[in-house]
């Protein structure tokens, strides 16, 4: 293998200090880790905070009102990362014959050879053993939930070769956080965590069929399925109903939370960008879908301060 091939970037990375400037020996892992795409560590964050929100309105009191919500935040911000980190390591073994012949995914660290499926096995057990021990720090209920999500986690990289609709099971996976959020608060999951968790799957099915745009082409020809490839054109058509979708049931939330009429004003905000994204996707144009993908990050920020400024009502 060609000493070259051990520093391919993905071309979708970001040029990132923390990653560029690590030793060359460790920067594949980081990259396994996908610490040079941030995106999906905050994709995977805010749905914890959406939660933490709809536990600390059911108890109606302001979320960041006292310490340990803040130790909270801070433990499930450490746990994302690494468990996004799993994930990512994880889903790089099993599709690492699909991303060698995709351009875009071509350059990570196992189909470039910068890291043998080994190695990358033994780097996922000890994510998974820091993952288990965050974990451990939450209340049981948190634990038995987020336990659960193992279950998702291990099914989604077979997704795309057995339904056009991966982008689904992604959104039952990624914004589990919901729940656990919840459960971290209250020790349970109230009715309004279940409707955020319903909103963070129609989100992330607007979001990640943005995302599969990039590489529909790709995709068909090596047989990969995605919402993207099954819309075509009429991808932003779709778009807008999975986002609208989103939007009613974060309302339904604010309405079974006690949220009162500021939350359904702000939700005003997400509805503008949401309409902003929608209005810019161009499917055939891959870096502009990127760019709205990505553009997500700040919609979550706006739906987390949607929900955190509304439980200051209590």
């Amino acid at each position: 293998m060609p000493q070259a091939a051990h520093h391919t970037k993905p071309l979708d990375s970001l040029p990132l200090r923390l990653v560029d400037s690590a030793p060359a020996s460790i920067q594949p892992y980081l990259r396994l880790m996908r610490l040079d795409r941030p995106i999906g560590s905050w994709l995977l964050f805010w749905p914890c905070v959406f939660g933490m929100a709809a536990g600390a309105a059911a108890r109606h009191m302001p979320l960041f009102a006292t310490s340990q919500a803040w130790w909270m935040l801070a433990l499930f911000a450490l746990g994302t990362l690494v468990m996004r980190g799993a994930g990512c390591t994880y889903n790089d073994i099993v599709d690492r014959d699909f991303d060698a012949k995709v351009a875009r995914t071509r350059g990570r660290p196992i189909p470039s050879g910068a890291i043998s499926a080994k190695a990358a096995t033994v780097f996922l057990l000890c994510e998974l053993a820091l993952g288990l021990a965050i974990l451990m720090a939450f209340n049981r209920t948190t634990q038995i939930v987020g336990a659960a999500s193992l279950l998702l986690v291990a099914a989604y990289p077979f997704m795309k070769r057995i339904t056009w609709w991966p982008q689904a099971w992604l959104g039952l996976t990624f914004n589990w956080g919901a729940l656990m959020g919840c459960a971290a608060v209250t020790g349970a999951i109230t009715p309004a965590a279940m409707a955020i968790y319903g909103a963070g799957l129609f989100w992330t099915l607007g979001y990640d069929t943005i995302y599969a745009c990039q590489d529909s082409e790709d995709d068909a020809l090596i047989g990969v399925k995605s919402t993207a490839r099954l819309f075509g054109a009429h991808a932003p058509a779709w778009v807008f109903f999975f986002y609208l979708a989103s939007l009613v049931l974060l309302a339904a939330a604010g309405f079974l939370a006690r949220l009162g009429l500021p939350f359904a004003l702000l939700l005003i905000f997400v509805a503008l960008h949401f309409l902003w994204q929608v209005h810019r996707l161009k499917p055939d144009r891959p870096q502009r879908c990127l760019k709205l993908f990505r553009a997500n990050r700040d919609a979550g920020a706006l739906i987390a301060l949607c929900l955190v400024l509304s439980t200051w009502r209590f």
